[in-house]
């Protein structure tokens, strides 16, 4: 019930946000909204039994939308909306992949200098996120992934196949913005929450998960 709440609260602050800035204008200029798209680059960091988890990159995807609402002169707020897929592979012989879909509600401090004929974009800011689905794909077939913040005792073979609904974490983020409105960026991500649930009679500390990542994509301003 917490996360929904939180996922719940992340999403009516953005469209308050976006709500208070069609109705506003500013000296330096409008709010304005944008699409975005790109290739994500995830892995799952962590501990397993004390032990570091050593897992290999996984590719995923994402895809929005966003708003900038100006702040002062080249400096924006910039809150999006964004599907995107993270997770890993398994660091060994078999095919195995961990995929954790998520609705992620990025906010974004962006400073805008002119540079050339466009824009450099530097950002960094927080960002929410909820798993909507996901499944661990083997050799023998897939299994979706189950959510919940805590397993019993008994329950320890289901862990690498259940995660909590709930990440937040930090992004950074640099870019050109083009004249004709396109823009390319490159942006890291490092999650910040123990994604895994908490095991009972385990040490929570010896038992933990967390989404890191970078990526690039594209994005059009309107």
């Amino acid at each position: 019930m917490k996360t929904k709440a939180i996922a719940l609260i992340s999403a009516c602050l953005l469209g308050t946000f976006i709500s208070q800035a069609q109705s506003t204008k500013t000296s330096v200029g409008g709010t304005t909204f944008g699409l975005r798209a790109g290739v994500n680059f995830q892995n799952l960091n962590g501990k397993f039994a004390g032990n570091d988890l050593d897992n290999k990159i996984k590719v995923g995807f994402n895809v929005g939308v966003n708003a900038e609402i100006p702040l002062a002169d080249e400096f924006y707020l910039q809150p999006g909306l964004l599907f995107t897929t993270k997770g890993a592979k398994a660091d060994n012989n078999s095919d195995t992949k961990v995929n954790i879909n998520y609705l992620e509600l990025p906010v974004t401090f962006l400073y805008k200098p002119i540079l050339g004929d466009g824009k450099l974009l530097l950002g960094v800011g927080p960002y929410a996120g909820y798993a909507i689905g996901g499944k661990v794909k083997t050799n023998n077939g897939d299994v979706d992934l189950e959510f919940d913040s805590k397993l019993s005792g008994g329950e320890i073979l289901k862990y690498g196949y259940t995660f909590r609904r709930f990440d937040f974490g930090g992004n950074l983020l640099v870019g050109y913005e083009f004249n004709n409105k396109f823009s390319a960026q490159l942006n890291a991500q490092l999650g910040l929450t123990n994604i895994s649930p908490e095991v009972a009679g385990l040490d929570k500390k010896d038992y933990k998960t967390k989404n890191t990542g970078f990526g690039v994509s594209l994005g059009y301003r309107f």
